[in-house]
C-alpha cells in the first residue's frame, strides 16, 4: 500500500469523510458565511459530486497513463482540494478563534495521507525536486484562493488548463 498508484485511491475516500465532517456533523457553510463572501451558488452536495468525480477521473487517467504528467495533475488536484484546504481550516480556526468544520479531518486525514502520497511520488520519480513540490503548492494555493474569491467557475478554467499542463509535463518526462 506504499505505492503511489495505491495511495491516490484514498483521495476520494478521505474527501468524502471530510465532506461528512463539514456538512453532516457540523455546518461549514454557516461558519463560512460568517467570515467570507457568499460566492458559491452550488449546493455542498453538488460541489462534493463535482470534485470527487474529477478526482476519480484524474486518478483513473493516471492509473492508465502512469507518467509524470498524469501524476502531477493528481498531485495538483490533491494539493488544491486537500492539502491547502486543510491549512485553510486549521489557519482560520485559529485566526478567528472559532472552530472551522473540516479542521479535524484536515489535520487527521488530509495531511497524513497526502504526506504519504507525496512521499511515494518522490520515491517513484513523479516528483523530482522540492522545487516541483513548491510549484504545486503555489499552484494549489492560487487555485484554492481563486475558488474562494470567484466561486465554482474556477473549476472549469482549471479543467481547461489541465491538458496543456499534461502535455508539457509529458514532454519533460523524457528529459
Amino acid at each position: 500500500m506504499k505505492e503511489f498508484k495505491n495511495l491516490i485511491v484514498l483521495g476520494p475516500l478521505i474527501y468524502a469523510l471530510h465532506h461528512f465532517e463539514e456538512h453532516v456533523i457540523f455546518n461549514f457553510r454557516e461558519w463560512r458565511l460568517r467570515y467570507f463572501l457568499d460566492n458559491n451558488t452550488l449546493s455542498t452536495e453538488e460541489v462534493l459530486i463535482r470534485l470527487i468525480s474529477l478526482l476519480l477521473i484524474v486518478t483513473f487517467v493516471h492509473l492508465i497513463k502512469n507518467n509524470r504528467g498524469s501524476a502531477h495533475i493528481v498531485l495538483f488536484f490533491l494539493m488544491t482540494t486537500q492539502v491547502v484546504n486543510a491549512f485553510f481550516h486549521i489557519f482560520f480556526s485559529f485566526y478567528y478563534s472559532d472552530f472551522s468544520p473540516g479542521a479535524i479531518t484536515g489535520l487527521l486525514l488530509y495531511l497524513p495521507v497526502n504526506y504519504l502520497i507525496f512521499k511515494a511520488a518522490f520515491i517513484e520519480g513523479y516528483l523530482r525536486s522540492y522545487f516541483e513540490l513548491i510549484l504545486l503548492l503555489i499552484a494549489g494555493s492560487v487555485t484554492f484562493a481563486l475558488f474562494e474569491l470567484l466561486g465554482p467557475k474556477v473549476i472549469a478554467y482549471t479543467i481547461l488548463l489541465m491538458p496543456f499542463y499534461y502535455i508539457f509535463m509529458s514532454k519533460t518526462q523524457k528529459e
